[in-house]
C-alpha cells in the first residue's frame, strides 16, 4: 500500500468512525468538522435526491437522517475497500425509522483531500427483512 493509499484509508476510516457515531447518537459535530467547505455528496432519493454541494447543504442532510432516526440507527461493517482517493465502507443498519423498525445494507463512499472528506456517495439496498 502506498503512503497517500494509507493516508487516504486513515482519514476516511477516522471520518467513519465520526459519522457511525452521528448515526448512533444524532451528535455529527466531529464528523462536519472533517468535511471541506466545497465538500459535495450524492444520495439516491427523496428530497436529497441526486448531486448536492456545500458543507451547509450537508449539515441539512445529516441532521435530517438525525429526524428520520431520532432513535439512532446502529452499524455492522461488513467490508471496507479503498485507493488512493476513494474509500468505500458496506455495512448494514438497523433501529427504527420514525418509530417503525429498520433494516437496510448500505455503501458508502468517502473522497479524501489531504485530511478532510471532499466527497460522500450513498448506496441503499434492501437485505429483505426490512418492514
Amino acid at each position: 500500500m502506498t503512503s497517500e493509499s494509507a493516508n487516504t484509508l486513515a482519514v476516511a476510516q477516522q471520518a467513519f468512525t465520526h459519522f457511525e457515531h452521528g448515526l448512533a447518537t444524532g451528535d455529527w459535530q466531529a464528523f462536519f468538522d472533517m468535511l471541506t467547505d466545497d465538500f459535495s455528496f450524492w444520495f439516491p432519493l427523496g428530497k436529497f435526491l441526486g448531486l448536492n454541494v456545500g458543507k451547509e447543504r450537508a449539515i441539512e442532510f445529516f441532521n435530517y437522517v438525525s429526524e428520520v432516526y431520532e432513535q439512532g440507527l446502529t452499524l455492522t461493517l461488513d467490508r471496507v475497500t479503498s485507493n488512493e482517493t476513494t474509500v468505500v465502507f458496506e455495512f448494514r443498519d438497523q433501529g427504527l425509522m420514525r418509530g417503525t423498525p429498520y433494516k437496510n445494507r448500505v455503501a458508502v463512499s468517502f473522497d479524501v483531500r489531504g485530511d478532510k472528506i471532499c466527497g460522500y456517495r450513498e448506496y441503499l439496498g434492501s437485505d429483505g427483512k426490512s418492514n
